[in-house]
């Protein structure tokens, strides 16, 4: 999901030369450099986290989603953050920032002005000149209070901070502010404990997009003593007090706590949190902050944090390309790892979408689902590379309808906040089955999926599910009504016409399960529904300037086309579609691309209509051209007619190519997005969603793309590396090979081999994958327009045969 945000394009241009400001020491073969989509609204964060982490420790500065690499001062380091996403109000809470200086009446911090105690006044300036950014490690040297250096680690329950005073101080202070976290990012209400070495308490925020309050409970040790104290709210400092203080909405708050850091003695903070209740907060740290009936230090807690990484990153292995190409690759590969979080404690507990607590016994529970994001790239890869966790995200998923009544959509800690529109949770779903995380569980996951496709919520639950049902059930498609009450920001008939096409492909998905679960009537049914994108489809919408004729467009209760009053309807307008046009939404039929073809007048023209999309000329001539066809100015999503990398509706469009019979210029159109991608803070093209864009890439740069959802097909595309093994389990290992290739590049297929056989189809099953094997692509330099792909007996068979 993405913000509608301005691109700064200068920092396109300026900012690739950050990576050697913020160069990346070597961590083994795997290099991440987590400034990577920290500019131009990548909305990454560089701070530390485990893999999958609870906690996370990262830097706040002026920006919504807690750090912009532009942005001059830190205004503390928070210990919670999302990776990538779009919406307002996304962490930052339980903020610390050390500093020096007298704190009392007149002082540095007068405790007579509660102002004094605001970050945006006493806010760090800092250097990027030895910044650092691993996985699992961050470090920072702040310019202010005397020069004072800060360190964060991570493991997925308990995090560590060290903050090394300047040598000529004697006392240090660390700032706990409850009362505000990253910006935009609204505190409801907070509560503090101080206690000899340690600081507990909770803070209730209103979080995502104006979504439903919940509650991070939090414990944090030092490791040494606390010499001075206090705590302040909205009438100033009160030195010395430590009993629980609250305070209410929008309120200042927060604890001060003083050091002897003389002889340049650093201070070390661990601490843990938790969505439970403080016991959930205080065990984690007790199961992962501790070792010994001590607080682990913080090198033992980083060389294990970065252990952990290591272990995950090093099951996928590349040969090939530059430093800066293995960093981008290792770093997509970090970020598809931060998410979904975990979301029980230690003991097994976890607050459910029911607000009751419930224990995770032998698994795992999971939180934050950006499920319209992660749908389409980030799902498959969790499935493909980390299977085991793929069956507890299933699971959870499965948890969340149990307590909270529905299934979810975008699911943020324990609510469901009801951002964005279409059917992600069918498709995402039916994935995991496709790919066995559900086994033993399919009926259950089944109902519970027929229930969100045949029916709505009742009013009075917070989810609002399929929304556009009662039309889309009806008459087969969903009506574009902007006035239709919705329960969140977002509402399916809002956008009538892409909740519509959304349908349709979680129904082509559905059936597909219905089909090999024994439900042949609702197989046939969905069947048909996967078809209900023709019902969009004005072949009399013409694209004046481009000449085209045919697009979806919206449809009124009544049944009629919607026209804006003395203009039509145009397919580069915003009426009726979600974060894009009908240029860009035209494509989302994967569960039926011959009848989309043949609604676009037949392959012949579908395919001049995807050279115009791609602006393919220019982009064969020079991939760099993108940045002026593609990503056009301000990240609008409107007003536009060609291929939007920064935004997910037509993230599987360069394959509408290879289904098309053209797969060269998949890989033309696959070079040139990843000139968008590189090893500086603007190496993100777009919002990074929790991973989405990563996967994406990654699967981009494999030479595999997942095809249509419950398919189970990956389509196959020129690789960017010469060689990459991929562990996809216990002891077996895919390889894939493609002598030639060259980062960078174009290399386009000639021939394909799998298992030491040739294949000419363009696709390979996920139980192939699953077996392991080596594919071996033979490439050159110039493409083959009559070979390799190019016959229909290669491409998928047509969506008739989903429920046959």
């Amino acid at each position: 999901m993405k913000l509608r945000a301005v691109q700064a394009t200068l920092f396109a241009c300026v900012l690739p030369m950050a990576a050697a400001l913020a160069a990346v020491p070597k961590t083994g073969d795997t290099p991440v450099n987590t400034f990577i989509g920290t500019q131009d609204e990548g909305n990454t964060f560089p701070g530390a986290s485990a893999p999958f982490g609870m906690i996370q420790v990262s830097p706040i500065t002026d920006h919504y989603a807690g750090y912009r690499y532009s942005d001059e001062r830190i205004r503390g380091f928070g210990h919670s953050f999302l990776s990538g996403a779009g919406c307002w109000e996304q962490g930052g809470q339980l903020s610390i920032l050390p500093v020096t200086g007298r704190i009392g009446p007149g002082g540095d911090f007068d405790t007579t002005k509660p102002g004094s105690f605001d970050h945006k006044s006493y806010a760090a300036k800092y250097s990027h000149d030895g910044e650092v950014g691993q996985a699992g490690y961050y470090k920072v040297k702040l310019t202010s209070y005397g020069g004072i250096t800060a360190e964060a680690t991570a493991l997925t329950r308990a995090a560590a901070e060290r903050y090394t005073f300047p040598a000529g101080a004697t006392t240090g202070h660390l700032l706990l502010n409850l009362g505000q976290a990253n910006e935009r990012h609204s505190v409801i209400g907070s509560e503090v404990s101080v206690d000899g070495r340690s600081v507990e308490g909770r803070i209730v925020t209103k979080s995502f997009c104006g979504g439903a309050k919940y509650t991070t409970w939090f414990r944090i040790v030092f490791d040494r003593p606390v010499v001075a104290h206090g705590i302040w709210d909205d009438r100033g400092g009160w030195p010395g007090a430590k009993g629980a203080s609250q305070q209410g909405e929008a309120k200042p708050h927060g604890a001060w706590l003083s050091f002897d850091v003389g002889q340049g003695k650093a201070v070390t903070a661990v601490s843990a949190i938790s969505h439970v209740d403080p016991e959930g907060a205080r065990r984690n740290l007790q199961a992962e902050g501790y070792a010994g009936g001590q607080p682990l230090a913080f090198d033992t807690m980083r060389e294990k944090a970065q252990a952990a990484w290591q272990r995950e990153l090093a099951s996928v292995r590349i040969e090939g390309g530059s430093r800066d190409d293995r960093t981008v690759f290792y770093t997509a590969l970090y970020h598809a790892l931060l998410q979904p979080m975990t979301g029980n404690d230690a003991d097994g507990r976890y607050r459910g979408y029911d607000d009751q607590v419930h224990t995770a016994k032998d698994w795992t529970y999971y939180e934050y689902f950006s499920l319209w994001d992660t749908y389409r790239a980030q799902n498959q890869l969790l499935a493909l590379l980390r299977p085991a966790r793929a069956r507890d995200i299933a699971n959870s998923v499965l948890k969340i309808r149990e307590q909270g009544g529905w299934l979810p959509r975008w699911g943020y800690a324990n609510f469901e906040t009801n951002i964005m529109t279409g059917d992600p949770v069918t498709p995402y779903l039916v994935d995991l089955w496709r790919f066995g995380a559900l086994q033993g569980r399919e009926q259950e996951a089944y109902a519970a999926l027929r229930e969100n496709a045949f029916g709505v919520p009742a009013f009075g639950i917070r989810p609002q599910g399929r929304s556009g049902n009662p039309s889309y059930l009806r008459q087969g498609f969903v009506q574009y009504e902007r006035s239709f009450i919705s329960k969140g920001m977002d509402t399916d008939p809002h956008h009538g016409a892409s909740a519509t096409l959304e349908y349709a492909l979680a129904d082509g998905a559905l059936a597909r399960m219905a089909k090999a679960l024994g439900h042949e009537a609702d197989a046939q049914a969905l069947a048909q529904r996967a078809l209900n994108w023709r019902k969009v489809w004005d072949p009399a919408v013409v694209d004046a300037p481009t000449g085209q004729r045919g697009f979806p467009r919206p449809r009124l209760a009544d049944g009629s086309w919607f026209a804006d009053v003395g203009s039509g309807f145009d397919p580069r307008g915003d009426h009726g579609f979600h974060e894009g046009t009908a240029w860009q939404y035209q494509w989302l039929v994967p569960q039926d691309v011959p009848g989309l073809a043949q609604a676009m007048g037949g392959t012949a023209q579908a395919l001049r209509r995807l050279d115009q999309f791609f602006d393919y000329d220019a982009v064969l001539a020079d991939p760099k051209a993108v940045r002026k066809s593609w990503v056009v100015g301000p990240y609008s999503y409107y007003a536009q007619f060609r291929y939007n990398p920064n935004n997910e509706p037509d993230l599987h469009a360069p394959w509408m190519y290879t289904l098309m019979g053209q797969p060269w210029k998949t890989t033309t159109v696959l070079r040139a997005a990843e000139t968008l991608f590189g090893n500086g803070p603007a190496g993100v093209t777009g919002n990074d969603d929790l991973g989405t864009m990563s996967a994406w890439y990654l699967f981009s740069a494999l030479g595999l793309y997942p095809d249509a959802p419950g398919s189970g097909r990956f389509l196959l595309h020129a690789p960017r590396f010469a060689r990459t093994e991929i562990d996809v389990a216990p002891g077996r290992t895919l390889r894939i090979e493609a002598p030639g290739a060259v980062p960078g590049q174009r290399r386009f297929v000639q021939s394909v081999q799998w298992a030491g056989r040739p294949l000419q189809r363009v696709w390979l099953d996920w139980e192939q994958l699953q077996q392991a094997g080596t594919l071996i692509y033979r490439l050159a330099p110039q493409p083959d327009t009559q070979g390799w792909g190019t016959r229909g007996a290669s491409l998928p068979q047509a969506p008739g045969d989903i429920a046959r």
